[in-house]
C-alpha cells in the first residue's frame, strides 16, 4: 500500500466545505513584465515548486477519511496549460478568464492545483493559479511564492531535493528555505506591513495564550460568538449559483496608505478597511439597501502559524468578526471608527476558539461541520482577507513579477471575497462575487478606488 498521510483537522474541514456554489480553491492571478514561454514556466515548477511534496500529492480515501499520497500518474501536463487571451489581452480578458476559471472545479482525482498561462497579457504576460484551499492558507503560499522567486531560490541547495525524498528530508528543506521564512517574517514584522499590530497579534501563538492568562478568556470568545447576532439581510445574503467574477483595481502606493494613517493617527490597516467600508456603503446604497440602519460583518482571517514552519503548508489560521461602520458617511469618521473596533480585536481570543472548532469539526460526523459552517455564514455577509506581500521586486526566471492578486474562497452561503495584498510598495483590492447576488463587482472596485481618493483629503485637514 502507498505511504499515505492523514488531513489534519482543518485542512479535512476545508475539503469538505467544497459546494457547486462555492468552490474552496484558492485563486490567484502573477502579471509578468514580458512573456514567459510554458518550456520555461514548466522548468520553473519542476525546479521549484515540486520540492513541496503536497504538489505531488492527490487526497484519497480510506474508510471515509482522507489521506494525502503521492499520484504514481503524476504529469505536470496535466497542471500546466498556455492559451492566448482574446481580444486586446487588457485587464477585462483576464478578469473574464479568472472568473471562468474560478467557477469550475478541480480535478479529485490528482493533486488539487491547476496553473493557466497566458503569453499575451497587455504587453507582458499572466499566470492564473488555482489550488485548493486544503493545501494551505494564505501565508503558506506566500511563502511558496517567495521560495520560488530568483532573489531567494538556491539551486546548488535544491539539488539535493529530488521529487521522491524532498518532504521526506525537513532538514534539507528547512535549511533551502531559512532565508524564505526570514523574508516572510521581515515582511510581516515590518511596520510598513499591511498586516500592522490591529491584527497581527496572534501571528505568534504564544500571544494568544498570553491573552488568555491576561483574562482574555477562550471561554469568553466562544460566548460572544455564539451570541453574536445574524448579519442584516441585504443584497449580499440570499441563494447563490455557481457562477463567480473577480475583478481588481489599479495599483495604490503604500506611501500615500501611509501618510493618511499617519495623518488620522490609524494604521494601514485600519486605512484600507475603512476605504473597503465606504465601498461597501456606496455599493449597498445603489442597490437599494438602507445603510444607516444595518450590520455589515465581515470574517477575518488571522494567522496562527509560526512563520518558520510555513513551508508545511497547510491551514493554521482561525477567524475574527468585525462590524463594518457602513452607516457613517463621512471618510475621516468612518476611519476613525474602523480603528476603534479593529483596536478592540486585539484582546480577542476568537481566531484561536475558532481555529479549534475548524479542527474539531474536521474530525467529526460532516453534519456537525455543516451546522458550524452555518452558523458562522450566518453571521457574517463577506470575508476581508489582507495579506501582506513581498515588499521588494520579484522575479521568475528573469520574468518581472508586476503585480500579484489572489482570492479566497467564500465558505458556506457567502457571496462576497475582498482581498488586500501589498507587493513591491503598492496596494491592490481585489473583488471575488457569486454573480446571482453581485452581478458587477467591477462597481465595487471603482467604489473602492473614488473612495480612496476622498481620503486624501484627511491630509489637508
Amino acid at each position: 500500500m502507498a505511504h499515505r498521510i492523514p488531513l489534519s483537522g482543518a485542512d479535512r474541514a476545508w475539503l469538505r466545505m467544497e459546494h457547486p456554489t462555492n468552490l474552496m480553491m484558492i485563486s490567484g492571478v502573477l502579471m509578468f513584465d514580458k512573456p514567459m514561454t510554458t518550456d520555461t514556466f514548466k522548468a520553473l515548477l519542476e525546479e521549484r515548486l515540486l520540492i513541496y511534496r503536497r504538489f505531488r500529492q492527490r487526497i484519497v480515501y480510506q474508510r471515509g477519511t482522507p489521506y494525502w499520497e503521492d499520484d504514481p500518474l503524476f504529469d505536470l501536463d496535466r497542471h500546466v496549460h498556455s492559451l492566448a487571451l482574446p481580444g486586446k489581452g487588457s485587464q477585462q480578458e483576464l478578469q473574464d478568464l479568472t472568473s471562468d476559471l474560478m467557477s469550475t472545479p478541480l480535478d479529485y482525482s490528482k493533486p488539487l492545483w491547476q496553473m493557466h498561462l497566458a503569453e499575451n497579457y497587455e504587453a507582458g504576460g499572466a499566470l492564473i493559479v488555482r489550488l485548493h484551499h486544503c493545501i494551505g492558507d494564505g501565508i503558506a503560499l506566500i511563502h511558496v511564492l517567495i521560495s520560488m522567486a530568483d532573489e531567494y531560490f538556491n539551486a546548488a541547495q535544491a539539488a539535493p531535493l529530488t521529487k521522491r525524498n524532498a518532504d521526506s528530508k525537513p532538514g534539507l528543506l528547512g535549511g533551502l528555505l531559512k532565508p524564505v521564512a526570514n523574508a516572510v517574517t521581515t515582511t510581516m514584522d515590518a511596520a510598513e506591513a499591511v498586516f500592522d499590530e490591529s491584527v497581527s497579534l496572534v501571528f505568534n501563538p504564544k500571544h494568544l495564550l498570553k491573552r488568555a492568562k491576561q483574562g482574555m478568556s477562550i471561554g469568553a470568545a466562544t460566548t460572544r460568538l455564539l451570541l453574536l447576532p445574524a448579519d442584516s439581510d441585504t443584497v449580499l445574503k440570499g441563494p447563490l449559483s455557481v457562477g463567480k467574477k473577480a475583478a481588481w483595481s489599479q495599483p495604490i502606493p503604500l506611501k500615500t496608505i501611509k501618510a493618511i494613517g499617519k495623518k488620522a493617527d490609524a494604521k494601514i490597516n485600519d486605512v484600507l478597511v475603512a476605504a473597503t467600508t465606504g465601498a461597501l456603503r456606496h455599493y449597498l446604497q445603489t442597490r437599494g439597501d438602507a445603510v444607516d440602519t444595518i450590520e455589515l460583518r465581515a470574517t477575518i482571517p488571522i494567522n496562527l502559524r509560526p512563520l518558520e514552519e510555513a513551508h508545511k503548508l497547510g491551514n493554521r489560521f482561525g477567524l475574527v468578526f468585525l462590524t463594518l461602520p457602513v452607516h457613517l458617511d463621512e471618510p475621516a469618521e468612518r476611519l476613525q471608527e474602523v480603528k476603534r473596533r479593529m483596536d478592540k480585536l486585539k484582546g480577542s481570543s476568537e481566531a484561536g476558539v475558532i481555529f479549534g472548532l475548524l479542527q474539531i469539526a474536521g474530525n467529526s460526523p460532516e453534519g456537525v461541520q455543516n451546522q458550524l459552517v452555518d452558523l458562522l455564514g450566518k453571521k457574517a455577509s463577506a470575508v476581508l482577507t489582507n495579506v501582506p506581500g513581498p515588499r521588494e521586486t520579484l522575479h521568475l526566471k528573469g520574468h518581472q513579477i508586476t503585480d500579484v492578486m489572489f482570492w479566497v474562497p467564500q465558505a458556506g452561503n457567502l457571496s462576497l471575497g475582498i482581498s488586500l495584498l501589498s507587493y513591491d510598495g503598492h496596494v491592490l483590492l481585489g473583488i471575488a462575487v457569486d454573480t446571482h447576488l453581485i452581478p458587477d463587482p467591477d462597481a465595487i472596485v471603482a467604489a473602492f478606488e473614488a473612495e480612496f481618493e476622498a481620503m486624501k483629503t484627511i491630509l489637508h485637514t
